[in-house]
């Protein structure tokens, strides 16, 4: 029997610790280009990104453009958008990928897992029954069968098409 390899570079820093920096990411991806950060709609108050180390194929975030840590420290407008974000996210993955299931949510604070503690943002999954297998639990490692960049292409007419029918693109 011969050993299979799997390889996941672009995983080696976020296993390593190299993709911690001193800047917030979420404050600095919009201004790196929507195709380099993987930004795949931005909105008035709001944008959505592909997580870059994703649990599962199309894991998307819904982010607040100011840096903000909490729902409580949020305004109305940005609540709003972040809602209507995730709701044309859950629309769009259904859409491209076609998922059994989708997990939502936030992480606020360090006991409650938060990766990234001062800028909030919600997780949007999608899942498929039996994505979990063993390779998660075995060897802690995620197989993903698209890379990001296709991914995100993917993703952004979707995104385009129904985010302008709910009026969510902003004017000039």
């Amino acid at each position: 029997m011969t050993l299979e390899r799997l390889y996941t570079p672009w995983r080696l820093a976020y296993v390593t610790g190299a993709a911690k920096s001193a800047d917030c990411v979420f404050c600095t991806a919009p201004s790196n280009g929507d195709a380099e950060a993987l930004i795949v709609f931005r909105g008035a108050t709001c944008f959505v990104i592909l997580n870059l180390f994703p649990y599962n194929n199309g894991h998307l975030m819904v982010v607040p453009n100011r840096h903000i840590a909490s729902l409580a420290d949020a305004r109305p407008d940005e609540l709003s958008e972040l809602m209507a974000l995730t709701r044309v996210s859950e629309i769009a993955l259904r859409e491209a990928f076609s998922p059994q299931g989708m997990n939502m949510g936030l992480n606020l604070g360090k006991a409650a897992g938060a990766g990234i503690l001062e800028h909030l943002h919600m997780h949007v999954v999608p899942r498929w029954n039996g994505d979990t297998n063993f390779m998660t639990v075995v060897g802690q490692t995620r197989v993903l069968p698209q890379e990001l960049p296709v991914t995100a292409d993917r993703l952004r007419p979707i995104f385009e098409r129904i985010g302008r029918a709910e009026s969510l693109i902003p004017g000039p």
